[in-house]
């Protein structure tokens, strides 16, 4: 490999994509010697901004024009996988390194293209395999190598991770869209060990299990388990994504040893025999894995501490990732071989042949008829735990529903004669002014996710005020929009709260999702008093039922799927409610005249505490989860040295502490009184105890299995 760059100066590092994962690369860039993140490019103007405020970088929408003006030598690919080979392609025929993330491309052959490409244009092509970035994994390959572990028998690849989405959405995914997605999506991660390690592999069997229908579509496995060879060594390749403890590992069988990692932890732990006496060996054995623990635990505890959890074994492994390419391109030296171009064709090989094992693709189930909706209401967020209940309720009284969307898929392909995906950006007002055509009745249930104000004001605010006035201006009869019971203060258990109950004055002090929620209403109503909007607010409670997740952080703090440390004692009622009785009362706003201009705080009876909801999840599925009472003074103390660090030693500014108040807020102290809705809409939130927990237990799929 041929260098030509000006050594004098960084290498110049941009990203094309603004997603989630687009975050962790540019953390990776960031920390990376010798290398400037300068710019981000993606098609959606908010978002490429949003990150690129972030990091204090360049923002682009357009590729052709982050292309021309020739401010980066090297790209990270980070957008939807069917994109990767095409984009690969051009950045490197435009003389770019690239890093593609994982899947580099939807098979062999289109991954071979693109390292052809990288070859012609004598450039470095880099696979997003980043788990093998780890310090550990270069720990346990020195272990293999210099044969610490033995001849290598066996190896078994897990992945058993919750894949939320699967049971709760957002269903327009690509990793949902076809069920080969979900190996193409997850397999590179297990498939990369397993070729890093022994070579190309020879898939053998593949069986799936546990499957789920999702809605409006055909069923998804949640489980595969793969049997291949790689030349001596038996491989077992484990995926499941039902609701289970995270076991991200790889384990080794030897002659002499038995090496664990957890590469979701960078734990490695290896378990061989010593020449002790009988009776001494097994202490000395488990002395020796105890020992190992504890270093493990203590060096990474340590690591993350020191860098403010900038360093935790996620960021490591795509740090490893990024200092491997950077290190090639800046020495002309040949790629390291865990992420090579030839390393991922045999890793995309594989998953090729694996597929070919699946059994036939159901049908995908068909509308009624093949008429086209003639829609009269606008659903904004309609593909979400809400609005997709809303939707189906709509269509059930024989009504046609347009869904803001930016895919073609989602979860109503089965009414697809009844409900039209429109294509619109909520920021765009005149995509907007087209998705008001023809339409009544406007439900607003998005909402962004900031970690800022500022980015809270232009992503959730300032689209908020965007829709509004697209739906005034296209002179609906009803504008309903989502608000939170969060915007509250809930931390007065003698306080009942009714919608007479005002929000403070000054909401600085609470944390983003609420202030934000607060302000939309604030600017909302504002527009009905001085422009007629035809406004109605409802704030949902803690919302459960089918399609719900079964870690709501309602409830509490989440630590993977069977433990939680609960906001507050967990002893008090707290404002549950079912997601079909939160439907049923947004059509009822847009039914009822009486609802313009008022606001609807959505909770159920008074029925369980979170104890409670746990108990019963256990009586009626078997899964104890481990309950822990949260010490809400220890949230807000520990919050706040973490907002310190930020503000003072990392200089990130733009986050908020929330108070104390704050915190107490959200273990819901405060009752609520659900008689308006009840008088005005003639609304009736399920009462019975029992059908309350079927629907929001039984029938919920919380498991997943």
């Amino acid at each position: 490999m041929i260098t030509d760059l000006n050594t004098d100066r960084p290498i110049r590092a941009a990203l094309l994509g603004a997603g989630y994962i687009a975050d962790w690369h540019a953390g990776a860039i960031q920390a990376t010697h010798g290398v400037e993140l300068v710019a981000v490019c993606d098609s959606s103007q908010s978002a490429a901004t949003a990150l690129a405020e972030t990091y204090g970088i360049a923002p682009y929408t357009d590729l052709e024009t982050m292309l021309a003006a020739g401010i980066c030598d090297a790209v990270h690919i980070v957008t939807p996988p069917q994109t990767h080979r095409a984009l690969a392609e051009t950045c490197l025929n435009a003389g770019l390194h690239v890093l593609v993330e994982k899947p580099v491309a939807l098979s062999g052959h289109d991954t071979r293209a693109i390292h052809d490409t990288a070859l012609a244009n004598d450039r470095v092509f880099a696979a997003g395999h980043n788990f093998m970035g780890t310090p550990g994994y270069l720990r346990l390959k020195d272990a293999v190598e210099t044969g610490r572990i033995g001849r290598i028998a066996a190896a078994e690849i897990n992945w058993h991770f919750p894949l939320a989405p699967l049971r709760s959405g957002p269903f327009g995914l690509w990793l949902l869209q076809e069920p080969q997605n979900l190996l193409l999506e997850l397999g590179p991660h297990l498939f990369a060990f397993g070729v890093d390690l022994f070579g190309p592999l020879d898939i053998d069997h593949v069986s799936l299990s546990k499957p789920i229908a999702l809605p409006g579509d055909t069923t998804r496995p949640q489980s595969w388990r793969i049997i291949a060879t790689a030349g001596d060594v038996a491989i077992t390749i484990n995926l499941s994504l039902v609701e289970t403890m995270d076991d991200r590992s790889l384990t080794l069988h030897g002659s002499a040893a038995t090496a664990r990692y957890d590469y979701a932890s960078d734990v490695l732990v290896i378990d061989a025999e010593n020449a002790a006496d009988i009776v001494a060996n097994p202490l000395l054995r488990q002395l020796s894995l105890s020992a190992q623990h504890l270093r493990e635990g203590v060096v990474n505890g340590a690591r993350q501490l020191v860098s403010l959890n900038r360093k935790s074994p996620y960021g490591l492994s795509f740090g490893g990732l990024a200092n491997a390419f950077y290190t090639a391109i800046r020495t002309g030296r040949p790629l390291d071989a865990r992420f090579s171009g030839d390393s991922a064709i045999q890793v995309m090989t594989a998953i090729d042949a694996a597929l070919t094992h699946l059994p036939k693709p159901e049908k995908k189930p068909k509308p009624a008829s093949r008429k086209t909706p003639k829609p009269t209401i606008l659903i904004i967020g309609g593909t979400g735990f809400i609005g997709r209940d809303l939707t189906r309720a709509w269509v059930a009284r024989g009504q046609d529903v347009r869904v803001l969307s930016r895919g073609q898929s989602g979860p109503f392909d089965d009414i697809a004669d009844h409900v039209e995906l429109f294509p619109a950006s909520p920021s765009n007002p005149d995509q907007l002014a087209a998705a008001m055509n023809g339409i009544e009745i406007v439900y607003h249930l998005g909402k962004s996710t900031d970690a800022t104000w500022d980015a809270a004001l232009k992503n959730d605010v300032g689209v908020t005020e965007t829709i509004a006035r697209a739906a005034n201006a296209a002179g609906v009869r009803r504008f309903i929009y989502t608000g939170t019971i969060a915007s509250y203060d809930m931390s007065d258990p003698k306080v009942t709260i009714t919608e007479q109950t005002g929000f403070a004055d000054d909401m600085t002090d609470r944390n983003i999702y609420a202030r934000s929620k607060a302000e939309c209403e604030a600017r909302l109503l504002e527009m009905h008093r001085r422009y007629s909007l035809p406004l109605t607010i409802a704030r949902p409670g803690i919302v459960v039922g089918k399609g719900g997740p079964l870690q709501h952080w309602g409830i509490g703090r989440w630590h993977g799927a069977g433990a939680v440390r609960l906001w507050g004692n967990g002893k008090h009622t707290l404002p549950f409610v079912l997601n079909e009785d939160v439907a049923e009362a947004l059509i009822l706003m847009a039914e009822n005249d009486a609802a313009i201009g008022q606001s609807f705080n959505l909770v159920g009876d008074p029925m369980l505490s979170a104890r409670d909801y746990f108990d019963a999840i256990h009586a009626r599925l078997g899964a104890r989860i481990r309950v822990r009472p949260g010490n809400l003074a220890g949230f807000y103390l520990s919050a706040s040295v973490k907002y310190a660090l930020k503000k003072n030693v990392l200089r990130r500014g733009g986050f908020s502490n929330p108070s104390l108040a704050d915190w107490k807020s959200r273990a819901h102290f405060s009752p609520f009184d659900n008689s308006h809705p009840r008088r005005v809409l003639g609304w009736a939130p399920e009462p019975r105890r029992d059908i309350f927990l079927l629907k929001a237990i039984d029938a919920a799929d919380l498991l997943g299995f």
